[in-house]
């Protein structure tokens, strides 16, 4: 007799299996037990008879608290009614690990119990509930995709640093870190590191970590979270543009076929992931200002969307829009401009709909020399930490071009989820650094 998964119990069929697990529910009626279970696979249904084992075991399950560890030996039949489409019948039961007055609630997973802080500070517990389970499944699933789709189509993936030594995307949202006799910074992007690797691979991403120290408290925001970047040589705006919308469908139509067990426990409404498909819609800056004040929501040229403003725009499709060609004021130094206005910079956003917010920033890389010297210093930047980054221009400088997309904020798009928090294993604010 095997040891067998949950996820796998449809290969089992009329099987006796042995399964290692958690109690993650129960109730009883008369001579039945009525167990759910988990084990880290997925939840499925037991039902244990008093007939069907002995006394001793049906008594020492009855008084099994939630998340006891348990051994399981039963038959495995399909049932359409059942979770996953099977159950267990239970013929024999060990208790592992005997857990009584587990901190959080049942109902933790819906939040109808515990509160978020309470269920935050036990975030090491929170993640075994049914909801945080799928949730962490499709993360899974979004980052295979990611690196599955960039090797397929020739990206080289180069890792980059996380101490850097100056600002990537301004100075006030940098982590400060002693650094043996000087200091250093925590990345707030990998992207400058890519154009270098872009020059020697031709086509590169990096993926993982990094930190903006943000004093921000909106559901959108956390100060350590996880990006991937792709660069590419010789590549300009629209390619970038097109990329990013080849990437975000392939994300998509992944997780929908791929993850319909955990998109149903969550409750989400397939049918607007259905409709991402291309193209997106594209519109400049400009035409997206004219159009926010001619629907009654006063913007000025020249700032940048807050919330309600990608609220807004982002409730003008049900596929995400593509927002183009930024007032050069509000983006990064490293932005080529626009040679037909130079007010503006090469740079995309991509608003998600359902009210999710920007989940890619990209753009063309300005590649003369000049624009970048003067560029670092009227962004006060020092000119020394920068000279590497100079040097691609001088020796062999072309356009590049690429994109961050927020994994985290992706998550909670394409789940559903309402904060951001949720979308990553152990989430650090500007309140939070535990557990």
């Amino acid at each position: 007799m095997s040891r067998v998964y949950l996820v796998d119990l449809g290969q089992h069929v009329g099987q006796e299996v042995v399964i290692d697990g958690w109690l993650a529910n129960m109730r009883s009626k008369g001579k039945l037990h009525f167990l759910t279970l988990r084990d880290g696979t997925a939840f499925r249904q037991a039902i244990m008879s008093k007939k069907e084992v002995s006394e001793e075991e049906f008594e020492t399950c009855g008084r099994a608290g939630i998340e006891s560890a348990v051994r399981l030996r039963g038959l495995v039949n399909a049932d359409d009614r059942a979770p996953g489409g099977y159950e267990l019948h239970v013929k024999g039961f060990e208790l592992l690990a005997e857990v009584h007055d587990y901190p959080i609630a049942k109902q933790s997973s819906d939040q109808s119990g515990p509160g978020p802080d309470f269920l935050l500070d036990r975030r090491h517990l929170w993640l075994r509930s049914r909801k945080q389970h799928a949730i962490m499944r499709v993360r899974h699933r979004i980052a295979m995709t990611i690196r599955n789709f960039f090797d397929e189509r020739g990206f080289c993936n180069v890792d980059a640093p996380i101490f850097t030594p100056a600002a990537c995307e301004g100075t006030t949202t940098l982590f400060e870190t002693k650094y043996f006799d000087g200091q250093a910074y925590l990345t707030q992007s990998g992207q400058l590191y890519m154009e270098a690797a872009a020059m020697a691979q031709g086509k590169v991403y990096c993926f993982g970590p990094t930190f903006r120290a943000e004093k921000s408290k909106t559901r959108r925001h956390l100060t350590e979270f996880w990006m991937v970047e792709p660069e590419i040589a010789y590549a300009g705006l629209d390619d970038v543009m097109q990329l990013a919308e080849d990437f975000l469908c392939r994300i998509v139509a992944d997780v929908l076929e791929r993850c319909q067990e955990e998109l149903a426990t969550l409750e989400r409404d397939v049918s607007k992931l259905q409709a991402i498909t291309g193209p997106f819609p594209r519109m400049s800056y400009t035409e997206v200002v004219e159009r926010l004040n001619a629907e009654g929501h006063p913007f000025e040229w020249g700032g940048d969307f807050g919330a309600p403003d990608e609220t807004k725009i982002g409730s003008w499709s049900d596929k995400p829009m593509m927002v183009h060609r930024w007032p050069k004021d509000i983006k990064a130094f490293y932005m080529a401009p626009d040679p037909e206005n130079p007010k503006v910079v090469l740079g995309v956003d991509v608003i998600a709909p359902e009210g999710k917010g920007e989940i890619i920033g990209g753009a063309q890389r300005a590649h003369d020399l000049g624009y970048l010297e003067d560029q670092i210093a009227a962004h006060g930047l020092p000119r020394e930490a920068f000279e590497w980054y100079l040097d691609l221009r001088r020796y062999g400088g072309i356009p590049t071009a690429g994109f961050g997309l927020g994994l985290e904020r992706t998550v909670a798009w394409i789940t559903g989820t309402e904060h951001i928090r949720e979308c990553i294993p152990f989430p650090r604010t500007i309140y939070r650094i535990t557990p």
